[in-house]
């Protein structure tokens, strides 16, 4: 009796998942089911399928020309292709796009989207079954009518442009189409690529979980002032003013030392401590903010990012660029409590070696924001607000009874961008160059103190590209060494390094968890680029260090100094 009751459920469960089968595959071919009923078979797009394409163009001094199309029937990409820089000419790219279950009769669905002079079928045999549609600029696209198109992973689910023949997409799914459009910019125009995404579903970015590695060591590379542009860029205070033989473009030649470093250096952490897009020369923020993670997703490596006061004078909003950089592959990036002021306040648990769930450093993360709310009394720049510090003092405070689990010795770490009005105490003692005043805001709202009380060891900013010191601040009671304030140095080509000796540069943080040491150094674009620059032990046995004495002068010799 159990043997027959076994065997009936087996042969039911054969023949329903071959039910299954054959209707997936006719509903796939043919679209016999319902709309309602296909929604929740696996290969249904449960976003948008993209049903045609199309570019307007229009100008200032033609009035009957335009580049708005019916927005009931078109969306528009909401970029202008070329950026602005045509005074009496714009255009833009528009997409048709429909769920799967109002598509119609009617509807063709876009499965391939080229862009080139000629029509991509030319000299192609047999022909391809779906005709090649020709739209302005260069444009060509691939549109299917059968029922199963908008199934295939071949259909085309978004639409986008990026610019510069140095662009680059890290989307899941994405990819740029063909060469640039054949738009009639010069060549100061940043030419304008169509990229698609192609299926349905998004596709998770990969996001690690950052751990010590096994043998408790754990190194993070801070990248402070990339200022990357939409196109090439233009090199400032450049030293040499050439590269390479050629003209210095400042995208590539900063970009070219990054990668040196991350394949040098092999960092398990990247910190990209504000200004990694260059407002005024990056009309489309998203191109340049592309670069760099190209890079670090190349490279398989973690990152987190702040803003400084550059990155949102472009194209984009802070918080629009952080709803990009959290769907970004690598990236651990948050927007942060929508209840305290600012966008990217946050923190980062690096968890201890093995497959432990401890923490064994934490990093903090704070928007220092950008300008000053009241020039009229604290001329310059942005503050850390109260409401920021309460944030961290409370969240530092919670997270302290979760560390008391770890075996080893508890780090906490801090990134910001603007540096705090300490930072500018040249009595206090400070290791490396200190070659610009410190632009600091007026009004001390005294986040250092409370770095302090929560036990953070360490904080690293950027902004003033050529300082590049880490300066002590210690109990002025008492002398205790109770935090060390670093510069990340600029890296940026893009960015000011009009002061005598500075080249561009980079710093690491070398951490041991065996020992609780930090020791940081700094790394040459030009120069002696071999060397570590500065290096010093800031932290040991989790204690912030004091000072190192200073090198001790060369003996005079007869003729004069060694």
């Amino acid at each position: 009796m159990t043997r027959r009751i076994v065997r009936t459920i087996t042969q039911l469960g054969a023949a329903a998942f071959l039910a299954f089968v054959v209707i997936f595959l006719l509903d796939r071919n043919f679209r016999l089911l319902p709309n309602a009923v296909h929604e929740y078979m696996p290969q249904h797009h449960h976003g948008l399928v993209i049903t045609d394409v199309t570019i307007t163009k229009c100008s200032k001094i033609n009035l009957f020309s335009s580049c708005k199309l019916d927005p009931d029937l078109w969306h528009r990409v909401d970029k202008n292709l070329y950026l602005g820089n045509k005074w009496m000419t714009s255009a833009y790219l528009h997409v048709q796009r429909k769920k799967e279950e109002e598509l119609t009769a009617e509807d063709k669905v876009v499965v391939n989207l080229k862009v080139g002079p000629t029509d991509p079928s030319a000299g192609v045999k047999p022909p391809p079954a779906a005709k090649w549609e020709q739209r302005p600029f260069g444009l060509w696209i691939q549109r299917s009518a059968k029922p199963h198109a908008s199934d295939s992973k071949d259909a085309v689910t978004g639409v986008d442009v990026l610019f510069g023949d140095d662009a680059y997409e890290v989307r899941p799914g994405w990819a740029i189409r063909g060469v640039a459009l054949m738009l009639d910019s010069n060549r100061d125009i940043p030419p304008a690529h169509i990229t698609v995404k192609r299926g349905g579903g998004d596709q998770l970015p990969k996001r690690p979980v950052p751990r010590i590695r096994d043998n408790g060591k754990f190194k993070i590379m801070q990248l402070a002032d990339l200022h990357l542009s939409t196109g090439v860029g233009h090199c400032r205070d450049a030293v040499p003013d050439e590269y390479e033989g050629g003209p210095c473009e400042a995208d590539p030649r900063t970009l070219d030392f990054v990668s040196r470093l991350l394949e040098e250096e092999k960092p398990d952490f990247v910190v990209l401590s504000g200004d990694q897009v260059n407002g005024d020369t990056a009309p489309d923020a998203q191109t340049a903010i592309f670069k760099y993670a190209h890079l670090l997703i190349k490279h398989k490596i973690p990152y987190v990012e702040i803003f400084g006061n550059h990155d949102d004078e472009g194209s984009a909003t802070r918080a629009e660029q952080m709803a990009l950089i959290q769907q970004m592959p690598y990236s651990l990036s948050r927007a942060g409590p929508d209840d305290i002021d600012g966008v990217g306040n946050y923190y980062v648990e690096i968890l201890a070696q093995g497959s432990s769930q401890h923490s064994a450093l934490t990093l903090y993360l704070l928007d220092s924001h950008s300008y000053s709310p009241d020039e009229r009394h604290y001329s310059g720049y942005d503050w850390i607000k109260p409401n920021q510090i309460e944030w961290f003092k409370q969240t530092a405070s919670s997270l302290k009874r979760k560390h008391k689990q770890y075996t080893h010795i508890h780090m906490d770490l801090a990134f910001i961008h603007i540096p705090l009005p300490e930072y500018a105490i040249p009595e206090n003692h400070y290791v490396g160059p200190f070659r610009e005043g410190v632009t600091a805001p007026l009004y001390n709202t005294h986040f250092r103190d409370a770095l302090v009380e929560e036990g953070i060891v360490m904080v690293s900013c950027g902004h003033d590209h050529a300082n590049e010191y880490c300066m002590l601040s210690a109990n002025e009671e008492t002398t205790k060494p109770e935090l060390w304030m670093c510069y990340g140095g600029g890296s940026g080509f893009g960015g000011y390094a009009n002061y005598e000796g500075f080249t561009r540069v980079v710093r690491f943080f070398d951490i041991d968890m065996n020992t609780a040491r930090i020791t940081t150094y700094k790394r040459l674009e030009y120069g002696e680029t071999d060397k570590r620059i500065d290096q010093q032990i800031i932290v040991d046995g989790g204690n912030v260090m004091p000072a190192p004495d200073p090198p001790s002068p060369l003996p005079e010799q007869e003729g004069g100094k060694a």
